[in-house]
């Protein structure tokens, strides 16, 4: 046990920091020394997961025994379900879409949208598709569908990509003005080439499914002056067990690329449903999997306080279960982590959202996860935060270094107020505002961590993602939960099915 209960600091800079979560008025180091013996007994039930792929009484849907298998994910090796084959032909089709494809529509929902939004956004981040090819360095444009039944955006991208085909034509007319554009569509210089990926594990995926047809239908009408290119990213397996999407693609001769078993949505980023996404943008798929890979490597000492996600777990369940601390506010500061919270609310609403345990006692288990945004949400939560119940833990995460930090400039010296604030990076300006709130929380018994990364890159996007995953896994050992199945989403699926056949008729 460590002298100084405030930080868990790791050898690549990243930081836990829980001096707002230990400590008198907060969980304390006896909660942590009572809960000792189910700790040891989560870590080991952990151990024996990342071993073997067993989970105590876990069932598919189908009501079958089911390997979970995430935790191999950060180890590329032959024989596993990232092997060095694997990487290069992602690598390989990412690299064959530079200079080649104008666009790619990735299609998905859950876990086939939310990880693969997340490195879209930290790499990219808002203005990729107004960036020129040179300035994406070849790579496509990339937008999003199928991540929900909205008629009007499906049909507004619909209309954004004819026009962008229509402007490449023009543009291929006007290099040539003595030929004719439609002939310089004819010949391929101004033709528009468009990928769509779709990821569904059945091919059924309502939201992704009907969005797919209606997107591939529209813009099909469009050829020759509109190339549409499909890959499917599906269930492997052929034969009996072959998904509608998987045969789909065989017939229609589409590229496919895996969503492996064993790995469920909300952890299938570090998979080819994510990584497929990595490739298309060029994020460097090696150092986020190496991220995840060092996260799980710290994690696998039995010590609480030098086991990162170990520690998250045991903090959080104390705070909820001996502390009411029964929400949780995902807050980072840096806009282009909203993404990571709206992933990690899926990770955390599915994985240990529980009306049993696994004895079938109801026990209503779970913290309800909520979306918040640095100085955004300050001025938008934080009153609730502050004066509300005292029912939440806020968690934070920080970026320590910032590859673009503008200084506040001087601009108006007459306003004493602004020229206050002259002279600071905007980065420490931010972080003066995070810990203003952190403090002011924890002035009045709010419970608050936070997660330092050193710089936003794939490296350290890899380590975080990561300890959120395996902390859910060591949560559900200490609740006796399920954390991999998802038996409510079930209800409303068993009742949609139905009234869409209804309607139909």
């Amino acid at each position: 046990m460590p002298d100084n209960h405030t930080a868990l600091t790791l050898a690549s800079g990243f930081v836990f920091d829980y001096t707002n979560l230990l400590g008198e008025g907060l969980v304390t180091t006896d909660d942590i020394a009572n809960l000792l013996g189910r700790l040891k007994a989560a870590h080991q039930a952990v151990a024996h997961m990342r071993a073997t792929g067993e989970v105590r009484g876990h069932l598919s849907k189908d009501g079958k025994p089911e390997k979970v298998l995430f935790t191999e994910l950060p180890y590329v090796a032959e024989g596993n379900l990232n092997s060095p084959a694997s990487i290069a032909r992602l690598k390989e089709f990412g690299n064959s879409l530079k200079n080649h494809v104008d666009a790619v529509v990735s299609f998905g929902i859950g876990g086939s949208y939310l990880g693969n939004k997340v490195l879209f956004d930290v790499h990219c981040g808002e203005f990729w598709n107004t960036k020129s090819s040179a300035e994406r360095q070849g790579y496509p444009k990339l937008y999003f569908s199928g991540n929900n039944i909205d008629p009007r955006r499906t049909t507004e991208l619909i209309e954004h990509i004819k026009y962008e085909a229509h402007i490449k034509a023009l543009h291929a007319g006007e290099r040539d003005c003595h030929a004719d554009a439609r002939n310089d569509v004819r010949n391929g210089a101004g033709v528009y080439r468009v990928m769509l990926i779709v990821i569904s594990k059945s091919g059924a995926t309502l939201d992704t499914m009907s969005a797919f047809m209606v997107v591939y239908q529209a813009l099909k009408a469009m050829e020759p002056q509109l190339e549409v290119r499909v890959v499917a990213v599906t269930d492997p397996a052929a034969g009996a067990n072959e998904t509608l999407l998987h045969k789909l693609a065989a017939q229609e001769g589409w590229p496919m690329f895996s969503v492996p078993d064993g790995v469920g949505g909300r952890f299938s980023v570090f998979s080819e449903v994510g990584l497929v996404t990595a490739a298309c943008i060029g994020f460097d798929i090696d150092a986020f999997l190496a991220g995840a890979r060092a996260m799980d490597e710290a994690c696998q000492t039995d010590d609480v306080w030098r086991n990162p996600a170990m520690l998250n777990a045991a903090l959080k369940y104390l705070a909820a279960e001996n502390y009411g601390r029964d929400i949780e506010v995902f807050m980072p500061y840096a806009d282009y982590l909203k993404s990571v919270a709206e992933w990690y609310i899926q990770l955390l609403a599915e994985s240990l959202g529980k009306r049993t345990d696994r004895s079938g006692r109801e026990v209503y288990y779970g913290r309800t996860p909520i979306v918040a945004v640095g100085t955004t949400d300050m001025h938008a939560q934080t009153q609730q935060h502050q004066d509300g119940k005292k029912d939440k833990v806020v968690q934070f995460v920080k970026v320590a270094k910032w590859a673009n930090d503008p200084v506040i400039p001087d601009v108006f010296p007459s306003a004493a107020k602004l020229s206050e604030i002259a002279a600071l990076p905007l980065s420490r300006a931010f972080d003066a505002a995070r810990q203003a709130n952190a403090a002011a929380l924890k002035s009045d018994g709010r419970f608050n961590a936070t997660f330092v990364l050193p710089e936003l890159n794939a490296y350290h996007l890899g380590e975080l993602l990561y300890l959120l995953a395996l902390s859910v896994a060591y949560e559900g050992e200490l609740a006796d939960v399920d954390a991999f199945d998802q038996p409510g989403v079930e209800a409303y699926k068993r009742l949609l099915g139905p009234m869409l056949k209804k309607l139909k008729e």
